[in-house]
Order: structure tokens, then C-alpha cells, then sequence
């Protein structure tokens, strides 16, 4: 069943109230790729009575009212995207389209759509029960950090909304813990993976800079976010304190790697993959072509690109479901009334990170100065892609699916350094999991700007494509390589942009189409170099491209819509 989210699915259930309330900026699709639909079952599963209220209207009392108060708390989610993400494009112009609402038109989801929801709580249930806030907005925004759609350092969210807790990253676990403390009347401040506001510090927590000096002092913003980042490793993070006025930000150490058990267990909760009714009658959700019939593998990436909140948000470790797990959930889909016997997606973050991972790390936790696949890959890492290519084969082998695609993005570089089993992984992707192209994220060709990235450089791109393209041809498929590039990252210019150009029309032989302007996402290295003009791991001053039209020209040099002239804007010194 689906979780109630009218008063006349609690009556049907016999529910005269509900222990936990979940809000969310997202349509309600119930789907283990949705945060909140995940909370929600992982909470019913235990016990407690749960109903969502999708996309209430932020202007009427009537959406965020109908089912009523919780016994317990508030969960409070502004959805699988960081609002301002979901609302404004790299040059901030507002976005039409929103695939996770119904109509695919962009006008439910306000901006800051957690602080929204939070004060639309507080305004229409005076003194209520506690309001927890969750997903990628809020784990991204948890401290002090920089916010580019006001171009300036914001406090916590957590003092910002005025909420009483936040739950950040993957948070199964601390949820269960906190909504039984809550019920039950314990001791909740010390649960992993939990923040909240104190006037004291506990006296074995590190302290950040203050609100104050970081707000002002660039410097002391760096080194605040390096002391955070190190930080957030699942076993050697420390518990952290940040100062504002006169209260403290607590945020907990990391919550604990979910054993492959309690994976499993969390993606086999019964999730119907369809939009709820409710909403469904209100239009078309866009994001059922991409996650109605997609399969995760498993969950974190240790690509820990400078640019990407990955490592904020599900962490440098990976967690991995069992194949069992896997294979069951695909032999689910056959009876789905909408399955047309297509799987879109078996993946993750990163698709070939399945099934392993770095024995020190598990047991020590992450490498303070060494990372586990840039600027190599590590040796200690001991890439391995037979458990995937194994998965796979069984997957396309089941009764009644027809194809199963991967269309998570892959290392390549992951790929070309398993010397023992990376040929017969390519040989099964591109034999019988690529659906006419397939997506790889080169980022650049630039070494500096990769190296600002945190990307490889070309080398093992040009070999991959390499033995794609060979074996495509003796198959005898049309197959294609497609690549998503950035624009106007920190350390790009017009001239990293027209050798980029150069190199796709060389190399890659082809005018790519899917080029984004970066987007500077709160609590990752890329916004800190945006911010500040400096390279935060030399303290090297870099070229920040800030102007918006200089943005789009760097763009439109590489989808060859303006050519390199010698009027456009060069880079800037700081």
C-alpha cells in the first residue's frame, strides 16, 4: 500500500492520528529513490504510523493541515534536489521544468523550500511536536556555508529554518533511533548523524570557526570546510561545533555503514514504483521514465570529485546490496501493471563501484592525504568488476525482461586499472547494456582544470573509447559514446574552453551537446573555490569565471554556437 496522505486513507487504515508527518518538495512517488518514501517505509516497517504531504501549498493552511499533527515529529525534506538547484540554472535564470512534479511545470517548489516548510509548520501548529529536517538540501546546508544564489557565506539551515533537528546524509538508521527517543522520552543528542542547537559544546567535539570569522574572513572559511570534510568519514569523523552568537550548531559524528543486510532489507519494503493517486491525477511525473524501473546497486562513491555533494550526502564508502537482493527486486517489476519488460538503470552514484571496496579503508576509515582514484587509482583499492559483470549477466537472463540497460554514469579510469577483470565487464556492458550511446563524464581535457576537478585526465578516456568503439564494430552495433562536459568551472577560461573544443573535435570527434554550466553546490570544494579565487589545497590564487554572459559564451564556444574571437572576454587576474 501507499503511505496515507489524505484524512480518508488514515480512516480506511483505522489511523485517528499519525506519529510522524514527512513534507517533502517532491511529488509523492513511492520508490527507494525518492529520501522521503524511503523514511517513510523504513518507519512504518518499525512500527509507527506515517503519512506524507507532498508539495503543500505554501499559501494555504489547507495542504499542510489535512492529516492533522504528529504524535511524534515533523519530518521536513525540500526533495531529491536541493531547491535552489531545482528552481535556477548556472546563470540564474529560472527553470521551467521540475521533473518531480506533476505536469512537469515548475511551480511547486518554493525556493529554500525547507525553511519554507519549517515556518509553514510553526505558522499554522503553534507549540507542536519537534520538526526534523532531512535530504540533500539539508545535509548540504548544515553548516555554515556558501550559498551562491545570494552570493554569500548563510548560517546552518538548521538556525536559518528554526527547526529542532537535522538528520543529515543516508538516514535510515538515525531516523529509527530518534523517532523512538522522541516516543519514548530518552536521550536523543547523541545519536550519529544528528545536529542540533546547544548554548553549550560537548568537550570532546572539534570546533569550527565561528559563524562570524567565516562570514568575513575567506581564509578561516577554508580551513572551516577542510576541518568538516575530514570529518565526515563514517569511522574516524569527529563530532563537530560551530559558533553563532551565543548557541553552537552540534553536529554528531557519522552515522554507521549500513551492513549489506540492513541494505537489503531497506529496498525490499515493498515499494509500489508508481506516483500515489492523489497526486498522479494532477499529471505526468517526468521522473517515472528515468526511476520507475531503475534497480540501485548500491550506494556512496569514492570518486570524490571537487564539484559534487556525493561525499556529503551518502559518503566516500561504498555499501553494496546483495545480488540476491538485486535480482529479487528486478523479478518484482514482471508483475508491475506498467513494466514493459525494459530495466532503465542497474547502478548507483557511480555504476561500477558494486561490490567492493578498500579493506584499510573498512577497517581505519578514508586516507587523509590520498584519495582512492585520483589523481591514480589506488593500488590498496583492488578494483574489481566481476561481481557487477556477474550481476549482470543473471539480470538479463530472468524470465521476462527483455533488456537491462546501465545508465548510471562508470569510471572509466576505475575500468581501464582492473587489469583482470575490466575487459570482460566492457565486453558485457557493450555487448548488452547499452541502449544505441552511452554516457561517460569527462568533465574537461584540461589537466589544470581536472586537476581543480578532481578528475583523470584523458588518457584512460581515449583508451576506453578505444576498446568501446572495437568492440562495438565487432558486434556489429551503432554505438556511441556521449559526454558531459562543464563549462566556467573554476580555473576555465575561454582558452581551457577552446582547447576542450579542440579536443573533443579531435579526439572525440564530435560537437558535444550536453555541456552545463557549473554550478557552485553548497558544502563541495568547487564552491569554496568559487568563492574565495583560490585553490584551497596550495592557497594558489585561480581564475573564477563570475560573469553570466562570459558563463554562456564559454558554453556555447564548446557547442560550437559562437566561435573563439579575439573581442570575447579573456580570464580576469583576481
Amino acid at each position: 500500500m501507499f503511505l496515507p496522505t489524505t484524512r480518508e486513507e488514515m480512516d480506511k487504515l483505522g489511523w485517528d492520528k499519525l506519529d510522524v508527518i514527512l513534507v517533502s518538495g517532491d511529488t509523492y512517488f513511492d520508490s527507494s529513490y525518492i529520501g522521503v518514501a524511503v523514511i517513510g517505509r523504513v518507519l512504518t516497517d518499525a512500527g509507527f504510523r506515517v503519512g506524507i504531504i507532498a508539495q503543500p501549498e505554501v499559501d494555504s493552511y489547507e495542504d499542510i493541515t489535512r492529516l492533522g499533527e504528529p504524535e511524534i515529529f515533523w519530518g521536513v525534506s525540500a526533495g531529491s534536489v536541493d531547491s535552489m538547484v531545482a528552481n535556477y540554472t548556472a546563470t540564474k535564470k529560472r527553470r521551467k521544468n521540475d521533473d518531480f512534479t506533476p505536469g512537469a511545470v515548475n511551480n511547486r517548489r518554493p525556493d529554500r523550500a525547507t525553511i519554507v516548510y519549517t515556518n509553514l509548520v510553526r505558522r499554522n501548529f503553534k507549540n507542536t511536536k519537534p520538526i526534523v529536517l532531512g535530504g540533500i538540501e539539508a545535509s548540504l546546508r548544515r553548516i555554515a556555508h556558501y550559498d551562491y544564489w545570494s552570493n554569500k557565506i548563510r548560517k546552518s539551515i538548521l538556525f536559518d529554518s528554526k527547526a529542532d533537528y537535522l538528520l543529515y546524509g543516508m538516514a535510515e538508521a538515525p531516523v529509527l533511533q530518534l523517532a523512538n527517543g522522541l516516543r519514548d522520552g530518552g536521550e536523543v543528542k547523541n545519536i550519529r548523524g544528528l545536529c542540533y542547537i546547544s548554548v553549550q559544546p560537548p568537550k570532546d567535539y572539534i570546533e569550527l570557526q565561528t559563524f562570524d570569522l567565516v562570514s568575513k574572513d575567506q581564509d578561516a572559511f577554508i580551513e572551516m570546510f577542510r576541518t568538516f570534510y575530514y570529518n565526515t568519514d563514517l569511522i574516524k569523523g569527529k563530532g563537530l561545533y560551530q559558533k553563532y552568537d551565543n548557541r553552537y550548531l552540534i553536529q554528531n559524528p557519522p552515522t554507521e555503514l549500513p551492513s549489506e543486510k540492513e541494505l537489503d532489507h531497506i529496498y525490499e519494503l515493498g515499494f509500489k514504483n508508481s506516483v500515489h493517486p492523489y497526486y498522479k491525477s494532477q499529471g505526468e511525473v517526468r521522473a517515472l521514465d528515468t526511476i520507475q524501473f531503475s534497480v540501485t546497486t548500491h550506494r556512496g562513491c569514492y570518486g570524490e570529485c571537487n564539484f559534487c555533494a556525493i561525499t556529503m550526502h551518502q559518503g566516500r564508502t561504498i555499501s553494496s546490496r546483495s545480488e540476491k537482493s538485486v535480482i529479487s527486486e528486478v523479478e518484482g517489476f514482471i508483475d508491475h501493471q506498467d513494466f514493459r519488460g525494459i530495466v532503465r538503470d542497474v547502478g548507483g552514484p557511480t555504476a561500477n563501484m558494486y561490490g567492493f571496496e578498500c579493506d584499510i579503508k573498512l577497517s581505519k576509515g578514508c586516507c587523509d592525504k590520498k584519495m582512492c582514484i585520483f589523481p591514480n587509482v589506488c593500488k590498496q583499492l583492488k578494483v574489481n568488476h566481476s561481481p557487477q559483470t556477474k550481476l549482470l549477466k543473471k539480470l538479463r537472463n530472468i524470465d521476462g525482461i527483455k533488456r537491462v540497460f546501465v545508465a548510471s554514469g562508470i569510471r572509466y579510469d576505475a575500468v581501464m586499472a582492473d587489469k583482470n577483470n575490466g575487459d570482460d565487464y566492457i565486453k558485457e556492458l557493450v555487448g548488452h547494456h547499452v541502449s544505441g550511446q552511452m554516457k561517460l563524464a569527462p568533465e574537461h581535457s584540461e589537466k589544470k582544470v581536472l586537476n581543480l576537478m578532481g578528475k583523470p585526465g584523458t588518457e584512460s578516456l581515449l583508451k576506453f573509447k578505444k576498446k568501446f568503439d572495437g568492440i562495438s564494430k565487432s558486434i556489429g552495433k551503432k554505438q556511441f559514446l556521449t559526454y558531459y562536459l562543464i563549462a566556467a568551472h573554476p580555473g576555465c577560461g575561454i582558452s581551457e574552453m577552446q582547447s576542450l573544443k579542440d579536443f573533443t573535435s579531435k579526439e572525440l570527434r564530435l560537437t558535444p551537446e550536453q555541456v552545463q554550466v557549473f554550478i557552485p553546490l553548497p558544502s563541495t570544494w568547487s564552491s569554496v573555490m568559487y568563492y574565495t579565487g583560490k585553490n584551497p589545497f596550495t592557497g594558489n590564487d585561480i581564475f573564477v569565471e563570475k560573469d553570466m554572459s562570459a558563463k554562456e559564451k564559454q558554453k556555447k564556444l564548446i557547442t560550437g554556437k559562437v566561435r573563439a574571437r579575439r573581442d570575447m572576454p579573456k580570464p580576469r587576474k583576481r
